[in-house]
């Protein structure tokens, strides 16, 4: 009988984490990717400044106590085949997407042998995690740009093929802080996926199957559109507000879980307190 892979965990991060304090959104990372053994590579294609965020972290992991962090810097299509950086991620337990633009890492990674390799590893067990723009790409559609603190528009959000770790789900980010209900709730009326995740701040999703556990100091806002009763997408115009009924919400803070399958939160006695911010 063939032996099943078991897919790595995913950690993804609303943007604007801790890095300074106790980390602890980045330290479920480090913790999930292996500890003080974990091997991790740092992949810096979102950003316009990949040698001071890439170094950034690598000191941040460092002081989380990871004796073995690279970073992966793909400023060009071409660098996505060297194989000196296929190597690093052949040998990672743990590949980490910083910030930026999400437009950068499809430019630079998406249909390259990098891209093919994370892919395979995954489902061999590596950990991908990313913060921001990195979190935004985790799907197999993205948003990759949109109004803020508005109400759901045609116009107000702009989709592209993201790189296709999480299939089915919408991911926004800076989430509470940016006011992004509208554009997610957007997002999916437009959308073949039904079920978005607004990740709050220094807040992350970690993906293990289909269970899903919110960590960090806000909270994820879930919107699932499978049961709505109606939306009028197709008589409105470009920049008229979309009118949606039926959908529904859970807004869930620190240890609260969430079940992919049953599309229900996991409620109990035994969910700890939110974490409140000093």
């Amino acid at each position: 009988m063939e032996e099943k892979s078991h897919r790595g965990e995913l950690v993804i991060i609303g943007g604007a984490e801790d890095k300074s304090g106790d980390c602890n959104v980045l330290r479920e990372f480090v913790r999930r990717a292996g500890g003080t053994k974990a091997r991790i590579a740092v992949l810096t294609a979102a950003t316009s400044l990949p040698g001071e965020v890439g170094e950034e972290y690598m000191h941040i992991f460092e002081r989380l106590g990871v004796e073995d962090v690279r970073v992966v810097d793909t400023e060009r299509r071409d660098d996505a085949e060297r194989p000196e950086n296929l190597e690093i991620i052949e040998k990672a337990t743990g590949v980490f997407f910083t910030g930026g633009d999400q437009a950068r890492i499809i430019e630079y990674i998406k249909g390259t042998k990098l891209d093919e390799l994370l892919h395979q590893r995954h489902t061999q067990g590596m950990v991908v995690g990313g913060t921001s723009a990195g979190a935004a790409m985790m799907p197999d559609v993205m948003i990759i740009e949109g109004d803020s603190e508005t109400n759901p528009r045609a116009d107000v959000v702009e989709m592209e093929p993201g790189m296709g770790f999480l299939p089915g789900i919408v991911i926004d980010q800076h989430f509470a802080q940016r006011g992004r209900l509208g554009r997610l709730i957007a997002a999916l009326v437009q959308q073949p996926a039904d079920l978005g995740f607004g990740i709050d701040e220094d807040t992350a999703i970690i993906v293990n199957g289909d269970e899903v556990r919110v960590v960090g100091r806000g909270s994820v806002t879930i919107v699932d559109e499978s049961e709505a009763t109606y939306n009028n997408l197709d008589k409105v115009l470009k920049d008229e507000p979309i009118a949606v009924c039926g959908v529904e919400l859970h807004v869930l803070p620190h240890g609260f879980r969430f079940n992919l399958k049953t599309r229900q939160p996991v409620v109990s006695q035994t969910n700890p307190p939110a974490v409140i911010a000093s």
